[in-house]
């Protein structure tokens, strides 16, 4: 990997209130964003992200290849909870398991946003496009988890559940519903109706994201303590299936001949795990699985791995491979 990528992702502002938000936890330092606001930062980084790609999405031919990317990326968000299960189930019970599939099936908005930051500190553009594959990754998981639980999982010790609710909470919880709605906007609002929201929807971005990475950071770091008592497995679990999937997403990119800022775009979405939108549906549909085990794996140990490393290393995969 190379040192001069590794240290301008580290020393990045972003990145560095994520550190600081850790080492507030680790000095046990009373700082505390009050919870309304993270909620809003997260709300707005997701409309600024969905309208920036409706706009580029515009401006792109819908050409073969977009098409084969979104097919590709609703086929990994199929196929990474199935062998993640399998592997899980190695050791942890068909609910964890199912738990931990879903998270990793699905994506992290805010990786996909640290991304979309690092990408534009080094000029590389991608196309918008690739805002579509991250909504259209993050339910396909979720309804594989529950599957997967239900078809494995004893039927007689299953609280009761309906399944509209779980496809309700799966297609339609706020995230993707914000997303979806702010790349259509995008998409049909005009050259001057970009510029006239310019100065809320990009001038301020690497700050709000900043302010939240912050709040990250505290979260990330208070989670830990979660995972100690259940040995290396959630360790294992949460670097080994992320970069499993980035090595399938690389060959991926490969065949569908994606260029170097479309390649990072959908390797990340593939390697990451979500802490948002699964534990909202796993809470309802899978209510045996531990929240203190599938959560703090993808927001203690994925996420911080992949924003501090993970990122700059599958560029430098990229580039070693010549996509």
């Amino acid at each position: 990997m190379s040192t001069d990528l590794l240290i301008a992702n580290l020393l990045s502002p972003p990145i560095l209130f994520f550190a600081l938000g850790l080492l507030a936890v680790l000095f046990k330092s009373d700082l505390e964003i009050p919870s309304p606001i993270p909620k809003f930062l997260s709300l707005y980084l997701l409309f600024a992200i969905g309208f920036h790609g409706g706009g580029e999405l515009r401006h792109s031919e819908l050409s073969s290849q977009v098409v084969w990317t979104l097919l590709a990326a609703m086929m990994m968000a199929a196929m990474v909870p199935l062998y993640t299960f399998y592997v899980a189930r190695w050791k942890m019970d068909v609910y964890n398991a199912a738990a931990v599939a879903a998270t990793y099936g699905s994506i992290s908005a805010v990786t996909f946003i640290t991304a979309d930051s690092y990408l534009q500190a080094l000029a590389i553009p991608y196309g918008g496009h690739m805002v579509a594959a991250m909504a259209l990754m993050e339910s396909p998981a979720i309804v594989i988890g529950v599957v997967l639980a239900r078809i494995y999982g004893k039927r007689e010790n299953t609280v009761e559940f309906h399944w509209n609710e779980v496809f309700k909470d799966a297609f339609l919880n706020g995230s993707v519903f914000l997303l979806m709605g702010s790349l259509l906007i995008g998409y049909i609002t005009t050259d001057t109706g970009h510029a006239s929201l310019d100065v809320f929807s990009k001038d301020i971005f690497k700050g709000v994201l900043s302010f939240f990475l912050l709040d990250m950071g505290l979260v990330a770091a208070r989670r830990i303590g979660d995972l100690k008592k259940l040995g290396w497995t959630p360790l294992l679990l949460g670097l080994g299936i992320p970069l499993f999937s980035a090595v399938l997403a690389l060959g991926l990119c490969l065949l569908l001949g994606l260029d170097r800022g479309n390649a990072l775009m959908f390797t990340v979405l593939c390697a990451s795990g979500s802490y948002i939108a699964v534990p909202a549906a796993m809470r309802l549909a899978v209510p045996e699985a531990n929240p203190s085990l599938y959560v703090p794996m993808a927001l203690a140990i994925t996420f911080p791995f992949n924003i501090l490393i993970g990122i700059p290393l599958y560029l430098r995969a990229i580039d070693w491979l010549k996509i």
